[in-house]
């Protein structure tokens, strides 16, 4: 924080690693810091440029009203981690993820963890909560599987989102309007499959994305995608709140933003 306090105040732009503080009083405080030097700053939170997911983004009015946004992030223990848990290195990506994607930032949340390694801080995450939007969303995180998983599935009432973040894909899995003949089976289908579709995606290194994106910021360009450092505070409460409710077995609202 003091680093970034102190470029800010020298009058350099920043672009600040995810998560953008250890706390929410450390966001706030940097923010006020870039403002009052008046440079630009951004966070990086380098997901959103994921091709997969700017795609999935792209293409939400093809599902109609939004039902769910699931995430998954497993995979082995990074070594280099040392200060911090699963949620706050690993799950602000999910949380900022469902807020971006919902367009609506979380009210509640509910979460459980667990410390499986001997480690002060927890090493899985199971969360699950409500955006403003009276969306569901539901994150699994984790430091414990053997295998590396990235996905994003986001369902709505005319089908489903499926977003590979390793491989770039995505998938378009459409409900069908087919009658279906077989009673038995009519009775155990909310919905019918309908036709799949991976889209062909230009696939572009997110992280050059992300510093295309904040240079054209740093030139002037207002509407550059850059993400606010705004945003980056709201991962950080909303890490915060998980943890909490995990710490305290209880539900956590969120106050309005």
């Amino acid at each position: 924080m003091a680093c970034v306090e102190r470029l800010a105040g020298e009058g350099v732009h920043v672009l600040v690693e995810k998560p953008l503080a250890a706390s929410g009083d450390e966001a706030r405080e940097i923010i006020a810091a870039v403002e009052r030097a008046g440079v630009r700053g951004a966070v990086g939170h380098v997901e959103r440029y994921n091709p997969a997911l700017l795609a999935a983004r792209a293409k939400l009015d093809q599902l109609g009203d939004l039902l769910l946004i699931a995430t998954e992030r497993t995979g082995p223990f990074p070594d280099r981690i040392k200060d911090v848990g699963v949620v706050k290195d690993l799950a602000t990506h999910d949380l900022d993820l469902v807020r971006w994607l919902g367009d609506a930032p979380v009210e509640v949340v509910a979460a459980q963890t667990s410390h499986r390694m001997g480690r002060e801080h927890e090493d899985l995450v199971l969360a699950t909560g409500r955006l403003a939007s009276d969306v569901p969303f539901h994150c699994a995180v984790d430091w414990l599987t053997p295998t590396k998983t990235r996905r994003t599935r986001i369902l709505g009432a005319r089908g489903m989102l499926l977003a590979d973040t390793l491989t770039g894909d995505l998938t378009l899995h459409e409900n069908a309007d087919v009658a279906i003949e077989w009673a038995a089976t009519q009775q155990l289908r909310g919905v019918s499959e309908g036709n799949a579709t991976r889209f062909a995606l230009q696939r572009r290194e997110p992280l050059l994305v992300e510093h295309e994106a904040f240079y054209a910021y740093v030139a002037g360009d207002d509407d550059a995608p850059v993400v606010p450092l705004e945003a980056g505070l709201e991962a950080v409460t909303t890490a915060e709140a998980v943890l909490a409710s995990a710490r305290d077995g209880e539900t956590v609202r969120l106050a309005p933003r």
